[in-house]
């Protein structure tokens, strides 16, 4: 029986488990798939104890820079970004690491919309906001103003975004200081509890509105931006999307039951 889970702190409200347990049952595999607690600065001890029946690790905050000192090799995306929310282990001991925050963020824009996003206002600076920023590049971005709390620890998401190869032009502003932005998308990498009537007066005309966070659903700002009549990308459909290249990845399987694996999702979110 091989053996996978998702490593972050906290950990307790993590859709994962339900997405990859769905999709292990759809393909008839006999794997298991749990949800552990690893707070920042254990990532190194946990993975060392890991025996050979391991075969993957989905990493959250805030392991998705701790990861890349403990690679042995990296996709593209991962050497690109300085970050990685999937980590492969082979029976050599290689460890693998890949980013598919990034195509999962692609993929759950072009599910919403097809329409330019040139200008984007962003919130937080921190390993998801590199990857959907990064996802941005690759759909042409040319601007973007990212709020965070302290503009010195952004400088991995700025540097990170200087290396594309179409690298738009990065501001950067203390959250404080921001006004009602000026965008053709909107998006939020900052906890549902910090999503205050302050932070939502920012959305001010912006068309397209990204919030990475699935759990409260719906987030204040994404049921703020619904009632708007905005387009509107979910966390979840993120969490949906980066999965199941981790379960093609982890698997080897190219059969990945995209369909059951999201209703499986959603099924979990409508649960009081």
């Amino acid at each position: 029986m091989m053996r996978c889970a998702v490593l972050g702190d906290p950990i307790e409200h993590s859709l994962s488990p339900v997405l990859h347990r769905a999709a292990y049952a759809a393909l008839g595999l006999d794997w298991t798939y749990d949800a552990v607690r690893v707070a920042a600065g254990g990532l190194a001890a946990y993975v060392e104890g890991l025996g050979a029946e391991w075969r993957g690790l989905s990493l959250t905050m805030p392991l998705k820079r701790e990861v890349v000192p403990l690679l042995t090799s990296q996709d593209a995306w991962t050497e690109l970004s300085g970050v990685a929310n999937t980590l492969l282990l082979d029976a050599e001991g290689g460890r693998h690491g890949l980013n598919t925050d990034v195509p999962g963020a692609e993929a759950a824009l072009h599910q919403a919309t097809d329409g330019p996003l040139r200008r984007a206002l962003v919130l937080g600076g921190g390993a998801t906001a590199t990857s959907v920023l990064l996802a941005l590049a690759e759909r042409g971005l040319e601007h973007a103003t990212l709020g965070v709390r302290e503009p010195a620890r952004s400088a991995d998401t700025t540097a990170a975004l200087a290396r594309h190869p179409r690298a738009p032009e990065i501001e950067v502003v203390r959250l404080a200081d921001l006004g009602p932005a000026s965008a053709d998308v909107f998006v939020s990498t900052v906890p549902a509890q910090a999503q205050t009537e302050q932070v939502l007066a920012l959305l001010g005309d912006v068309p397209v509105v990204f919030d990475v966070v699935y759990d409260p659903w719906p987030t204040p700002l994404l049921a703020r931006a619904r009632a708007d009549g905005r387009t509107v990308v979910n966390g979840f459909d993120l969490l949906l999307w980066q999965a199941v290249d981790q379960v093609r990845a982890m698997t080897g399987r190219f059969d990945v039951p995209v369909d059951t694996m999201r209703e499986a999702g959603l099924q979990a979110l409508r649960k009081p």
